[in-house]
């Protein structure tokens, strides 16, 4: 009974989908009214930024885990299975709870709709799920990931103890801005009155917003640079998640758990250990397949693809990969092109299965025309699932899967033997 009444929930959830995103707090926050307040007892750690944001969630959970707190963690997208994205100490919400919020909730929803307030998008709904859920359970803290942008993301109905920002960088330009600088007022946006900010934003009109917002709020700003003491501690030891860019990210991490010292206090000896076995399905995640190795990145924006290609230098240094891509039709096809493709030895694009899902054979085309004067006797080819493509790199030593984390979350549930998927649930732009 309770997998027919977790299978009706998913129906449920999808059907949220037809009302698409949309920025603003009023209906969250009409719907936590109507849930009680749980979460008024929780304490939060937000996070918001363009890469970087679920890296630096992962390390602030392992930490305070490992300190001995009991963690909530509330991230998106997920890969698999639509429950990753609410978890207490590491274990997900089950199956039977998002089946009870869903009866829960439908009251208020048909509330809302009849007093001319809207419908509740997917997002909002799910943001609810996790506040009410985890502040009915009592966390000690809560690591909270915001979606998209900040200063309107649903996940901004709570006041924090500390507001972090990763770094801001091209993505979601028509929904935040066409310059850094809108960009980085929207993630400024989680800023909150008296809160301590920190940042390992580097540019410097990024850090000119980041600061004009925390003097605003009265807010003490503490900046991670490469100069930075916390920078130089987590660079000497040997993180969980692989890439030099994550020295960023735990840095970040660990400059806010000891920001927070006074009220959530960590022994220090443990800060290392979790920092080491911290772990973030998705990125840079190594599989072994048929005697060669696959890694899957989710990197779907300029700065990621620029990462992705410096961390596959560095953990295989002058080895040729086969790229294995798809991307959604808003990203940056030729930022992928431009750090990816000089260094692989096969491409294949394949379909992503979402409402956005960019056209294949038009990125055949364009990996085609990029190469053409430069390597030659690379092959690009399209393949017509993940499965294909994978097979058409079944010799191939090193295999990248890459462009877009509904693409990685298929490999992933591919590789582990998932039966079954619940990805289709990331389509918020999909309509009915």
């Amino acid at each position: 009974m309770a997998g027919t009444e977790y299978a009706e929930a998913l129906e449920f959830l999808y059907g949220l989908q037809r009302f698409g995103l949309r920025p603003g707090l009023e209906t969250t926050r009409q719907l936590v009214a109507r849930a009680g307040e749980a979460h008024r007892g929780l304490r939060f750690i937000h996070v918001a930024g363009t890469n970087g944001k679920g890296s630096t969630c992962a390390f602030l959970e392992s930490v305070y885990r490992r300190a001995g707190y009991r963690v909530g963690l509330y991230t998106s997208p997920h890969l698999v299975s639509f429950r990753e994205r609410i978890r207490l100490d590491g274990e997900a919400i089950p199956e039977a709870e998002v089946a009870a919020f869903v009866r829960e909730s439908r009251g208020w929803l048909g509330e809302l709709a009849g007093a001319g307030a809207g419908e509740a998008t997917f997002f909002e709904w799910v943001t609810v799920l996790a506040l009410v859920w985890l502040g009915r359970r009592g966390c000690d803290v809560v690591v909270w990931e915001t979606g998209m942008g900040g200063r309107w993301d649903a996940t901004n109905v709570v006041t924090p103890l500390a507001s972090v920002i990763t770094n801001v960088g091209w993505d979601h330009m028509q929904w935040l801005g066409d310059t850094l600088a809108k960009i980085a007022g929207e993630k400024a946006g989680i800023i909150k009155p008296g809160v301590p900010a920190l940042t390992a934003a580097r540019e410097p009109e990024v850090l000119e917003v980041l600061r004009a917002k925390a003097g605003e709020c009265g807010s003490p700003l503490e900046e991670v640079t490469e100069a930075s003491e916390v920078f130089g501690v987590v660079g000497g030891w040997r993180l969980g998640l692989r890439g030099r860019h994550q020295v960023w990210n735990a840095a970040l991490a660990l400059a806010t758990v000891r920001r927070l010292q006074g009220v959530l206090p960590v022994p220090g000896e443990v800060v290392r250990p979790a920092m080491e076995s911290a772990h973030w399905p998705g990125r840079f995640e190594v599989w072994q397949r048929g005697g060669g190795t696959v890694v899957l990145d989710g990197a779907h924006n300029r700065p990621a693809f620029e990462v992705l290609a410096t961390t596959l230098r560095e953990e295989y240094p002058g080895r040729r990969y086969s790229l294995v891509v798809g991307l959604l039709a808003d990203k940056d096809a030729g930022a992928m092109m431009e750090h990816l493709l000089p260094e692989a030895g096969r491409v294949v694009v394949v379909p992503i299965h979402a409402s956005r899902g960019g056209d294949p054979g038009e990125l055949v085309s364009r990996c085609r025309g990029f190469l053409g004067g430069r390597r030659p006797g690379v092959v690009v080819e399209r393949a017509d699932g993940l499965r294909e493509a994978l097979d058409l790199c079944a010799g191939d030593g090193l295999v990248v899967v890459t462009g877009s984390l509904y693409l990685v979350g298929e490999a992933l549930g591919m590789l582990a033997g998932e039966t079954s998927s619940e990805r289709g649930l990331n389509d918020w732009g999909r309509r009915q």
